[in-house]
Parts: structure tokens; C-alpha cells; sequence
């Protein structure tokens, strides 16, 4: 299995036997200037300086250096999905923590997966926004190309399923969200 990346696009194209096109997708940077005032679940942003570093950013897919301004926000990833496709995911809706810098960033660079290096879940939602399943990635220690393949194969999987609309990548430490990945 190989794959390239295309910078200008954001677009990371895998083939073998088939072929699936994939973006992961940050938080849009409207949503990020929504939950810079009020977070999805009402509250205020407090921003703080991340003094060592590490933090899963989920505006621009990469983790924080240290001494950058960021701050913990409540983030409903289906809910805000689902409002822009009139999906109604009912029980399935859920909010949790992520990371997102304090003031605007210039966005994901996507080479390789976001994240590497730590047990990871793909679970994939259908046009309701309902779960349809999910898939455990293993591969802690590598940041190579059996990590690669590994999500090559849960995408693949999961879109070779018509009535999968969206999947969200998750840690599976934690269960936070981490980024989305939607049908081409």
C-alpha cells in the first residue's frame, strides 16, 4: 500500500487494490471562532500558556509546542456535523475536551497521520449520525509506515461501507475526539 500527499489540497490518496481519498479534518476555523467565545457547552475560554508542550491541537493537527497559548474547550463534533447536514444523531451526541490554540492559527500541515504513535479508534457514524461501528488501530510505538497502513486499512473499511458517512478518529486513552474524516 502506498500513498502521497498533496499539500496544496490537504488531500492524502491510498491505493492498492482500491483506491480511497481522505481529508482529515480539523476544526473548521468558523467553529474555532465560535468556541473562542463560548464552548459547546456554554462556557468561556480560559487560555493558558502550555508550558511543557505535547497538547493534541485540534485546529491545525499537530501537538503544541511549548510556551504556546491554548486553551481546553467543550467540543461537539456530531452536533456541529449534524446541524450543517440535518442529521438528527439523537443519544449519539457527545461533547468532550480538546486543545485549540487561543487565537487563529494557519491550520493543518498533513503530512502522514495527524497523532501518530498511540493506540487510536475509528469510529464510523451513517448519514443519521448514528454509530455504525469502529475499528482499533494499534501501533504505540511506530510513527512509520505500519502505522500508515494500519489506518489505510481502517479507512478503506470503513468507506467500503455505503451507509458510513463521516468516521471520527479518537484516542483510545482518553476517548476524545481528535479529528474527522468524511466520504470523498
Amino acid at each position: 500500500m502506498t500513498h502521497t500527499t498533496d499539500a496544496t489540497t490537504d488531500m492524502t490518496t491510498y491505493a492498492t487494490t482500491y483506491t480511497t481519498t481522505y481529508t482529515a479534518r480539523p476544526i473548521d476555523p468558523a467553529v474555532l471562532k465560535d468556541l473562542r467565545t463560548a464552548d459547546d457547552a456554554d462556557r468561556p475560554m480560559v487560555p493558558f500558556a502550555d508550558e511543557e508542550g505535547g497538547a493534541p491541537l485540534r485546529c491545525c493537527l499537530r501537538r503544541s509546542e511549548p510556551g504556546e497559548r491554548i486553551a481546553l474547550v467543550s467540543y461537539a463534533p456530531l452536533r456541529r456535523w449534524a446541524a450543517g447536514t440535518g442529521a438528527d444523531p439523537g443519544a449519539y451526541d457527545e461533547q468532550g475536551p480538546v486543545f485549540i490554540h487561543t487565537d487563529d492559527c494557519p491550520g493543518p500541515d498533513l503530512r502522514g497521520h495527524p497523532f501518530p504513535g498511540a493506540h487510536r479508534t475509528v469510529r464510523r457514524y451513517s448519514a443519521e449520525g448514528h454509530i455504525l461501528g469502529g475499528r482499533l488501530v494499534e501501533n504505540p510505538e511506530a510513527f512509520d509506515d505500519a502505522f500508515d497502513d494500519a489506518f489505510d486499512e481502517a479507512f478503506a473499511e470503513a468507506f467500503a461501507d455505503p451507509e458510513v458517512a463521516l468516521v471520527h478518529v479518537r484516542a483510545v486513552e482518553y476517548g476524545c475526539f481528535l479529528y474527522e474524516v468524511r466520504r470523498a
